[in-house]
């Protein structure tokens, strides 16, 4: 009822306001002028929607759009994207399980780690820029599971046609369900954007601050109460699980700049660019877990084996990285670009002790070092071409230190027409291990390891299609000296509810395959949205294990309201993905791992929604999962950890122009 009454307030008064103008249709052109003007400004400037630019390094470039689509309403969530082949864990905030492999990037640097932490830290390639007739304002909010809110705001605006800033800051605060579930993060951005007036310089500059704090449960112990059905346990929060009080903590700072400076006066047929990229980061993971013991049924386990010390655990992990790149391009208009690079890659990870195991049997000691850094020099060069339907990117690095590391990526696109586009892509990565592979150290005796992995080695190839009929796009990599976590606790460990997990190297190669299909069907007002993956794997043990099929369908009815001042879109979509053994999640490295024990999927996932736009504004009301009342409680996003119930959630985009 306080949410239905909530909605009525919201909307009506917008409704209302919108039905004072029945004529009139958003437009852009509105924006230099106050909502409660009441006389026309004579000889006004007019700013088109191409004027708010929004890009990134790549130079991929789009513009502000206040539409309402199929795509913006998948969009609206947590990510703020199309989260299609990732599974959500029961509260917003938390950690995904990855169901389509190929969303997985790679790079040939070793990164931080604790890679299940990660998935709403922005990296530097993420970072967008903008450039904005007048200042440009977006507010999001959506409601989360509990107690708490999501919002997201940004504002930029051009001091000048040369300078841009913006700023923005994303905030999440969610309860969950679930004993120990309080998800608490936040991202703030601020960039600059200049060039100047000629385009001699140009300079794109960004500063970063990120939390993500995760109280972690470690999922729950009693997996056949939750799957009973029985009306007690409707209540999550009488469901026992492993932590009660252990929590995460990933926090990040950056300092961005790049810039590139034309040596030739004027821009003409042939030009010459000095370019740097400047890049330093720290970053921070620290695990706490006042209480070692943890209560599963009437008896007392230690969740992660022998620890030195037996309460108030403080795990913490350092890291900090500085990356120069100097460049020299040569760009022609008929030739096209091509560029020479060389950078320098150092970083230091790093513990405040150094840990020394002696084996009781042998008298071996372990000796487990507490830094680890890396000093690497990289030269390569990048060939750009574009021209008519052509666009292609060719770029090859390769370490001139004692590391051995390498990066091939060619691609190519081809555009028959303004519908009709072909992409290829292909990958060659020699990769060195992530930094908590080869180092970590803890307060757990068996979470502690020095190894010496060998690199990783990528070959991918990826096409895609787009045309009218349907989108295309497939995915074939061969993996080499793969790096994983796995489950290494004995039989008796595992009775006794302790889990151990160590990183290991698969010898053997893994190959993967996958393809993707995706189609709407339109009739009258009614769609049909389809997306549909394929996945296989050949593998000689199960390393590399994703759901076989996985499907998204949407159906939904849209049509204008009230002299069509609002527009509706309201359906219902599936989400489904076929049993697999999923992948487990361990707080304690902040990674998930594999195991072959128990199997999740096969259940169907109804999500109901009603969307709505009115001027600059689209309104969001969404019933997640609404079929879990009645399809069993056989829904996990990992073996311990159970999907989310039905949830009512409801939120808005809102757009500036002023």
């Amino acid at each position: 009822m306080r949410i239905l009454f909530f909605l009525s307030f919201l909307i009506l008064p917008l409704v209302l306001f919108a039905q004072g103008k029945p004529n009139s249709k958003f437009d852009i052109h509105d924006t230099h002028k106050s909502i409660n003007d009441t006389v026309q400004k004579v000889k006004q400037k007019v700013a088109t929607i191409d004027q708010y630019q929004i890009f990134t390094l790549e130079h991929d470039t789009i513009y502000a759009d206040t539409s309402l689509t199929i795509q913006k309403y998948y969009k609206h969530n947590y990510l703020r994207k199309d989260n299609f082949g990732l599974l959500a864990f029961s509260n917003i905030g938390q950690t995904y399980n990855t169901l389509d492999y190929s969303l997985t990037s790679f790079d040939p640097y070793p990164e931080f780690g604790f890679k299940a932490k990660h998935f709403n830290f922005l990296e530097a390639n993420q970072i967008q820029y903008y450039s904005a007739a007048t200042p440009f304002t977006e507010l999001f909010f959506n409601s989360t599971i509990g107690k708490g809110q999501n919002v997201d705001s940004f504002i930029t605006l051009n001091t000048s046609k040369n300078l841009n800033f913006s700023a923005a800051y994303r905030g999440l605060r969610s309860e969950g369900n679930y004993i120990n579930q309080l998800s608490s993060t936040g991202n703030f951005r601020f960039t600059t954007s200049y060039h100047t007036t000629d385009k001699r310089y140009v300079l794109n500059l960004h500063v970063t601050y990120q939390d993500i704090l995760n109280s972690e449960n470690g999922g729950i112990t009693t997996p056949d109460d939750f799957e009973s059905g029985n009306a007690d346990y409707k209540n999550r929060q009488r469901l026992q699980v492993f932590l009660t009080d252990a929590r995460s903590f990933l926090k990040g700072r950056r300092f961005f700049v790049d810039h590139a400076f034309r040596i030739n006066t004027n821009d003409v047929n042939n030009n010459l660019y000095v370019t740097h990229q400047f890049n330093y980061e720290n970053k921070d993971f620290e695990y706490t877990q006042p209480t070692v013991a943890s209560t599963v049924g009437t008896s007392q386990a230690v969740r992660f084996g022998q620890p030195y010390i037996f309460s108030d655990i403080n795990d913490q992990t350092h890291y900090n990285k500085m990356y120069n790149k100097f460049g020299l391009a040569y760009e022609n208009v008929l030739l096209g670009k091509f560029y020479f690079f060389a950078d320098d890659f150092r970083s230091n990870y790093y513990y405040n002790r150094v840990l020394i195991n002696i084996d009781p049997n042998t008298g071996v000691e372990d000796i487990i070092p507490s830094t680890l850094s890396q000093n690497i020099n990289n030269v390569g060069g990048q060939y750009e071409y574009q021209k008519n339907d052509w666009n292609g990117r060719f770029l090859y690095s390769r370490s001139i230190t004692e590391q051995s590391l390498s990066n091939l990526d060619a691609q190519l696109k081809y555009s028959f027409n303004e519908k009709i586009q072909v992409e290829l892509q292909y990958q060659n990565i020699n990769k060195l291990p992530n930094n908590n592979y080869n180092l970590f150290q803890s307060s757990y005796v068996q979470y502690n390891w020095s190894n010496n992995f060998k690199n990783e080695k990528i070959n991918s190839l990826h096409a895609s299609i787009i045309n009218p009929w349907v989108n295309f796009s497939a995915t074939y990599s061969v993996l080499d000296d793969h790096l994983y976590f796995e489950d290494s606790s004995t039989i008796q460990e595992k009775a006794n509810f302790t889990q151990i997990i160590a990183p290991q190297q698969y010898e053997n190669s893994i190959n993967y395959l996958s393809v993707k299909v995706g189609k709407e069907f339109k009739f009258g007002r009614f769609a049909l949205d389809n997306t549909l993956l394929y996945q296989n794997v050949k593998q000689s043990d199960l390393v590399l294990n994703v759901p076989e099929f996985v499907t998204r369908n949407t159906i939904y009815y849209t049509n204008y309201l009230f002299k069509k001042a609002l527009y509706l879109q309201t359906g219902i979509s599936f989400n489904y993905f076929t049993k697999y053994y999923g992948n487990n999640y361990n707080p304690l490295i902040g990674e998930f791992f594999v195991q072959n024990e128990k199997e999740i999927g096969n259940y169907a996932n109804f999500d109901f929604f009603v969307n709505a736009r009115i001027r600059q504004t689209r309104l969001f009301f969404k019933v997640e999962h609404f079929n879990a009342a009645f399809t069993g409680n056989e829904y996990y996003a990992a073996p311990d950890n159970p999907y989310r119930d039905l949830t009512i959630r409801f939120g808005l985009v809102w757009n500036f122009f002023q």
